[in-house]
């Protein structure tokens, strides 16, 4: 999974055109997303070919993370030629499933 920071964000997501880009938001203090990141990781493997993977860790990022409006951890937002398709906020993530249902709902309407 590609590694995000202020630097590379706007070549890897926002320029980036050739397929969608997932985008695990998440931080040092937060349990749930060192929880579910393994599985993540693993989603990779089995969608990485029709999508991106990348993480932020907003504890380096803050301000990044304000400016794509994360409110909360864990987040993960579906980007497509730089604006956003889909995002999934910590109120709907309790498990992986809830992560695997949302890219394959975000995929399908692509």
């Amino acid at each position: 999974m590609l590694e995000l920071d202020k630097d590379n964000f706007e070549a890897e997501v926002l320029q980036y055109t050739e397929k969608p880009v997932f985008v695990d938001f998440w931080g040092d203090k937060c349990e749930i997303c060192k929880e579910l990141m393994p599985g993540v990781h693993g989603l990779e493997e089995k969608y990485g070919d029709k999508i991106k993977f990348a993480s932020l860790n907003i504890s380096t990022a803050r301000r990044l993370a304000i400016a794509q409006r994360v409110l909360g951890l864990p987040t993960m937002i579906i980007y497509k030629n730089g604006e956003k398709l889909a995002t999934i906020t910590p109120d709907k993530i309790s498990t992986l499933d809830d992560v695997e249902n949302f890219i394959k709902e975000t995929y399908d309407t692509l």
